[in-house]
């Protein structure tokens, strides 16, 4: 009997949420995958224990001035290290690498997640700003290169595994469904003075940072509702936001005949993950199970995007198209980085995000150097709103 090759995977992002937890999957999986490349941007000490653990081909450190650190550490081990952003994008032409698993966060994942499709390797795609930035160059590029780009976030995954054999079935529309953040219910009077220690207690999800201070205002599930239009062809009017606070059921897909197909499980991002890096297999796993009876009530309501404008600001950058959806992305991702420094309020990021829709010029068809221009233009100017702020 002819035994199956490991899937050789590339890990950009490893010393993250998603990178440290895909390395969780492939720890329970030794026998599917074999870690060919990890790559992290300044957590040195963080990649070397992942390399010496997991012997990859080649390691990657983004801030060039880590590069002898990490060398040294990893001399007496036949791993080949290099430095700096090139490196990420030239890395993906590894021989042995089959999946790219794109778990950076922000802006940063966009040219190596371009580079790994131009090598003709597969996408995990857990960098949801690669879509909502350049959707339209990053779906066309990977048509005309044939390589598929598997979804890793939770409600995407849930999305994609309920179209499985329904690919020739229209979707009336999707429900992407929202915990409500650890501030679900509030006003904004009481998120006047909210602070960064408040907005990181996240009630369900165990996730990074920036993706949890987005998940308290609602960006997340903004920037998830344009990446839902490109990895599903929607239009806007077809993609809804549900807050469902107990996390239970991912997402869900309504067909044009009326009925509805919902993915459930606990909350658990190994298990989205695993299901992107091993399709279109189910492996088996010891994950905890879920048990209807200690969820006795499923419930749903209604967003409140007065609270939290970021939805409709989201929704907005969808409809305009163009580089507006990449204005989002920089001023947000610049405003959620003051937030973390104490240098804006929570209310204020959407008055920053909003400022620079406004403010920078609109492109109705931008290529990658427009997109590249468009971030650094915005990134400028939010950072120049900000200070008029005086926060």
């Amino acid at each position: 009997m002819e035994t199956l090759r490991k899937k050789g995977l590339a890990i950009l992002g490893s010393t993250g949420s998603i990178g440290c937890q895909a390395l969780d999957v492939v720890r329970a999986h030794p026998g599917e995958f074999e870690v060919e490349v990890l790559s992290a941007q300044n957590n040195a000490p963080l990649l070397i224990r992942q390399a010496i653990e997991f012997q990859p081909n080649a390691v990657v450190i983004g801030n060039e001035s880590l590069y002898q650190k990490v060398r040294e550490a990893l001399d007496p081990h036949p791993i080949k290290v290099f430095a700096g952003k090139n490196a990420l994008k030239e890395i993906s032409e590894f021989e042995g690498i089959d999946m790219v698993l794109t778990a950076m966060v922000g802006v940063a994942g966009l040219e190596p997640t371009i580079a790994a499709i131009n090598a003709g390797k597969q996408i995990a795609l857990a960098n949801k700003e690669t879509l909502v930035v350049a959707g339209s160059l990053i779906t066309r590029l990977a048509r005309e290169k044939g390589v598929n780009i598997y979804p890793v976030d939770s409600e995407h995954s849930a999305i994609f595994q309920c179209l499985a054999g329904e690919f020739q079935n229209p979707i009336e529309k999707i429900y992407l469904t929202a915990s409500g953040g650890p501030f679900r219910g509030k006003k904004r009077d009481f998120l006047e003075t909210v602070k960064k220690e408040e907005a990181l207690k996240h009630p369900n999800w165990d996730m990074g940072c920036k993706i949890t201070i987005d998940s308290a205002t609602m960006m997340n599930k903004g920037l998830e509702v344009i990446e839902a239009k490109w990895l599903f062809g929607l239009k806007p009017q077809q993609i809804k936001v549900i807050v469902h606070p107990q996390s239970i059921i991912h997402s869900l897909v309504q067909f044009t005949d009326g009925s509805i197909k919902a993915q459930m499980g606990l909350p658990d991002m190994k298990l989205p993950i695993l299901y992107a890096l091993s399709y279109p297999h189910r492996l088996k796993t010891e994950f905890p199970r879920f048990d209807f009876m200690d969820f006795p009530q499923l419930t749903f309501e209604a967003p409140d995007t007065d609270s939290f404008p970021n939805l409709n600001l989201a929704y907005q950058a969808m409809e305009k198209g163009g580089n507006m959806p990449c204005i989002l992305n920089a001023a947000n991702e610049v405003a959620v980085a003051a937030f973390l420094k104490d240098k804006v309020g929570f209310l204020q990021m959407s008055d920053v995000i909003a400022g620079c829709m406004q403010k920078i010029d609109y492109l109705n068809e931008p290529n990658l150097q427009d997109f590249l221009n468009t971030d650094a233009e915005t990134r400028k100017l939010a950072g120049a709103l900000i200070n008029d702020l005086k926060y």
